[in-house]
């Protein structure tokens, strides 16, 4: 079994049934958490969507809002006046092309004003079972470092992924990058000593030294 295929195991026995941690109900409040999520933690958006979501979870309702009042409730998100306006662009999308109900496929949610690949992919993997990969920092970073799929850019590491991850396992194995990012293979220092990865990973004990 080659370096790939042993990383790819031993990732899929620490995090098999890993879910998002952002939190949601329908395929609409997914959307909007992870627009929100874009340089932010998920539990600093769960506790905006916590309170957003209490009146404004669909795409009509949030349509109520203006601009500066979006603003106002997603302002600790950061980069709150770009969210706001990608939010509210995909929301008047969704209710006057869409009948008010979210796209089931990849092609309909990227056609969504201010939703860019990476949150199609997320959307589609994970509210409607489609098989994708939504390539976000950690998976980014993940990926590059172990040699899984090695690119410049999101796309380059997706197209990678794909062609080494068995299609029926992209959206899961999305999850088993995002959470080994989280709790292992951290931006700065990642904690090789505790990788069990590291028999496999080219970058083990190289990196955050």
């Amino acid at each position: 079994m080659d370096k790939r295929s042993e990383i790819l195991r031993e990732l899929e026995r620490l995090y098999s049934g890993a879910k998002p941690a952002l939190k949601f109900k329908t395929p609409y409040e997914l959307l909007v958490a992870v627009i929100l999520s874009a340089q932010c933690t998920d539990e600093r958006v769960n506790k905006v969507t916590e309170v957003l979501f209490g009146e404004h979870n669909t795409p009509e309702t949030m349509l109520h809002l203006s601009q500066e009042e979006l603003e106002k409730y997603i302002f600790s998100c950061g980069f709150y006046r770009n969210k706001a306006a990608h939010i509210l662009s995909a929301s008047q999308d969704i209710v006057q092309k869409f009948g008010g109900q979210v796209p089931d496929n990849l092609e309909d949610l990227q056609s969504l004003a201010g939703v860019g690949r990476k949150t199609a992919n997320v959307v589609y993997a994970v509210a409607f079972g489609g098989d994708a990969i939504a390539v976000d920092t950690h998976v980014f970073r993940v990926a590059n470092r172990t040699e899984l799929a090695v690119g410049n850019t999101p796309e380059k590491v997706e197209e990678g992924l794909m062609r080494v991850i068995p299609k029926k396992k992209w959206s899961e194995a999305h999850h088993w990058l995002i959470w080994h990012g989280r709790k292992v293979c951290h931006s700065q220092k990642p904690d090789c000593a505790h990788c069990t990865l590291a028999p496999w990973c080219p970058s083990a004990f190289r990196t955050g030294k």
